[in-house]
């Protein structure tokens, strides 16, 4: 039964235009408030119930959602990529984009994102904190590697930022003031973001103990190339693995091929790359730990797998074996390395799906 009323929001940090339709009657009203949560659930009230909202995901989160949801008020957030616009609708504004959202609820075109609660979302941005800082890191070493390279100055040996590298970086020096000055920033720069990561991690291995998805997270990393920085990151990310299957959460997170095909035509393409990008990275730069050679767990392993049940330590054994079976597959064909890296990267998820989503399953069932 379709709801009596359906609102769509253009939500922005300033103010909510809000497209209220009724499709019964045909009855459409249109207002445009403060970005107050309070104030849109004040006019929201003025409909007769039932009543279903939506707005677009993007920057201001979930905290509208979440205030009316405890409120009673069913509302959801519509996935940005996946809103439809004909190709001749040329006039875009708040007013037409709250009424397409409208209009797209009415007809249930909508595609949903999962709203997470404010400790799941809290727990995704300590993720994310830790991701931004080592991409940081990364860059500000690079700036000092290619001020010494472009003045031919090199490390003798092969092991870079260790104590003894960044004795010799600091010994370093440079006639031009300003060169001198711009050296010792740069390498000043990588020292605090190493120690500022270094908290981070600390921080992120305090909290994956204690959070509630810490049976999740030692079970993800029983897997090859999943250490507990990248299982803390899927774990948030994906937040409930139940929602999946092992064939769909590959397609959730954008490792599924494109496809572009017409009648007996068929043409797949790169990647999809939709959804949670985080996690797709996540998993890219995991896979690549498969393509080492692999016999048995190492004493990391060993370790982490006395952390899991019976059927938990199985699975991982066996996704491991499988997922370097298939690297060397890959390898006796000559197929492109980043390509087969994708692959393994796809069913990486999947088995990551098979030793977590059991365990929420379980702890629902205790649950009830």
């Amino acid at each position: 039964m379709f709801e009596h009323t359906f609102i769509g929001l253009d939500v922005h940090a300033v103010n909510v235009v809000g497209h209220a339709l009724n499709p019964a009657t045909g009855e459409v009203s249109a207002h445009t408030m403060p970005a107050d949560p309070a104030l849109v659930l004040e006019w929201i009230r003025r409909f007769a119930p039932p009543v279903k909202v939506v707005y677009e995901s993007g920057p201001t989160g979930f905290v509208l959602a979440r205030h009316l949801r405890a409120a009673d008020v069913n509302c959801v957030v519509a996935a940005s990529s996946k809103l439809l616009r004909a190709p001749g609708d040329r006039v875009k504004n708040d007013r037409r984009d709250a009424q397409v959202l409208a209009e797209m609820l009415a007809v249930g075109s909508v595609t949903e994102v999962r709203i997470p609660d404010a400790e799941e979302e809290a727990l995704r941005d300590l993720s994310r904190l830790r991701s931004g800082t080592a991409t940081g890191l990364a860059h500000a070493r690079q700036h000092v590697n290619a001020i010494l390279l472009r003045h031919g100055i090199r490390y003798p040996k092969d092991t870079r930022w260790t104590k003894e590298h960044r004795a010799w970086l600091h010994r370093q020096r440079f006639d031009e003031p300003a060169l001198q000055f711009t050296y010792q920033a740069d390498v000043e720069q990588a020292e605090l973001l190493a120690a500022h990561l270094a908290r981070i991690d600390k921080h992120v291995t305090a909290t994956a103990a204690a959070c509630r998805y810490s049976p999740v997270i030692e079970a993800l990393m029983c897997l090859r190339g999943i250490r507990i920085t990248t299982a803390f990151g899927l774990a948030v990310e994906i937040g409930d693995w139940t929602r999946f299957t092992g064939s769909s959460i590959g397609s959730y997170l954008g490792l599924v091929p494109s496809e572009n095909s017409s009648g007996q035509s068929r043409h797949q393409g790169p990647i999809t790359k939709a959804g949670n990008t985080y996690a797709r990275k996540l998993l890219i730069e995991a896979a690549w730990q498969h393509r080492r050679p692999y016999t048995r767990p190492g004493e990391r392993l060993l370790r982490q797998l006395d952390h899991v049940g019976p059927a938990t330590r199985i699975r991982a054994l066996e996704g491991n074996h499988r997922l370097h079976h298939k690297w060397e597959v890959f390898d006796q064909r000559h197929k492109m390395s980043v390509k087969a890296n994708t692959a393994i990267a796809r069913e990486l998820a999947g088995w990551c799906w098979s030793v977590a989503a059991p365990l929420q399953q379980g702890e629902r069932m205790t649950a009830a």
